[in-house]
């Protein structure tokens, strides 16, 4: 079925007035009288006639929308982000156009090309774990396109940013499994080429350093796609496990990876913690009632995509050219379950 939509155009030509009269009437003018006024409207109420978004937006200089650009919708973290930028987003009439990455480059250069092209306000942007090569945002960026990045991050670009504290997150989940009594602890993450890797395992490595621990380079795996093919986590899940010097626990740094890892080591039938204790960094609503139920890091999700839009918007909204930036941190949650019980002496 078609549905077709009427021009101010379409108007002016069937009741014989003049375009600029048609769009005079509709904007309630006081040039029109009121004659016509309601004879202009009773005859767009009647064929449908809808504004045109992009021509409103032309004349107004906003077109009302902002992008998003995320790696994928059905991440528990990024789900939440996405409700916080929705919740201030409508608040201030703006609509939200989402677009997911799947960890691809590519994809993501696409993405931002096709939002580019909607004529969006503003842009809200997680790096996939591909992207190494900016130069798709830089390019936006120096032609005037407000960006905000938030929770995979780049030094690169000047501009507003909205993350959590990463350090502090790897930093207490590996400090919280030392005082539980295991020491032999890997570390399954992202590739190292993002920043929320590379501050998790600083974290990490700060914990151990200060509890006087080695760490040996086999207990340090990392997902080349950020765990997207359940094989990389697998793969790195095996290689642990077949080290002479098995690990007694594991710290994992995202959504997939904590949640998958807790798969596979049920399904290995390894237990946990008695085995191999697990914490990771992951918001999934269910880690009281997985098996075990799993400690985890908890990352404030809905407050980051509130934040990245007050942000993005105050850019967008500016009179003025905006020369000083923030990184705001957020703070991380540790919430500790059966899945890191203290260990047996």
């Amino acid at each position: 079925m078609n549905f077709n939509t009427i021009t101010i155009k379409d108007i002016a030509a069937a009741l014989n007035l003049s375009i600029s009269t048609v769009s005079k009437a509709l904007r309630d003018s006081y040039e029109i009288s009121e004659a016509t006024k309601k004879l202009v409207n009773a005859y767009a109420q009647e064929h449908n006639y809808r504004p045109n978004p992009i021509a409103q937006s032309l004349k107004q200089g906003h077109s009302k929308s902002i992008g998003i650009v995320v790696s994928t919708i059905d991440n528990q973290f990024f789900s939440q982000v996405i409700n916080g930028i929705e919740s201030v987003a409508y608040e201030a009439g703006f609509n939200v156009i989402m677009t997911q990455t799947h960890e691809s480059y590519d994809l993501e250069v696409k993405n931002v090309g096709h939002l580019t092209h909607r004529s969006i306000d503003g842009l809200l942007i997680s790096l996939s774990t591909e992207t190494h090569d900016l130069e798709h945002l830089q390019r936006l960026h120096r032609q005037g396109l407000p960006i905000v990045f938030f929770d995979r991050i780049t030094d690169e670009i000047e501009t507003h940013k909205v993350i959590s504290d990463n350090f502090k997150g790897g930093y207490d989940a590996t400090r919280h499994l030392l005082d539980a009594g295991y020491t032999r602890i890997a570390h399954i993450t992202s590739p190292p080429n993002i920043s929320i890797t590379r501050e998790r395992f600083a974290g990490y490595s700060k914990a151990l350093d200060e509890a006087g621990i080695a760490i040996p380079d086999e207990y340090i795996k990392h997902c080349p796609h950020g765990g997207r093919d359940i094989g990389e986590i697998e793969k790195a899940l095996n290689e642990l496990l077949s080290l002479d010097n098995k690990p007694d626990a594991i710290l994992t740094t995202s959504d997939r990876i904590t949640t998958t890892t807790l798969y596979l080591l049920n399904k290995l039938g390894i237990k946990i913690p008695e085995e191999i204790a697990l914490i990771g960094f992951t918001n999934t609503q269910l880690a009281d009632v997985l098996n075990p139920s799993l400690s985890s890091v908890y990352q404030p999700g809905f407050e980051m995509g509130q934040k990245a839009t007050e942000m993005l918007l105050n850019l967008i909204l500016s009179k003025r050219p905006v020369h000083e930036f923030e990184t705001l941190v957020l703070p991380t949650q540790l919430i500790t379950r059966r899945s890191t019980a203290p260990k047996s002496q």
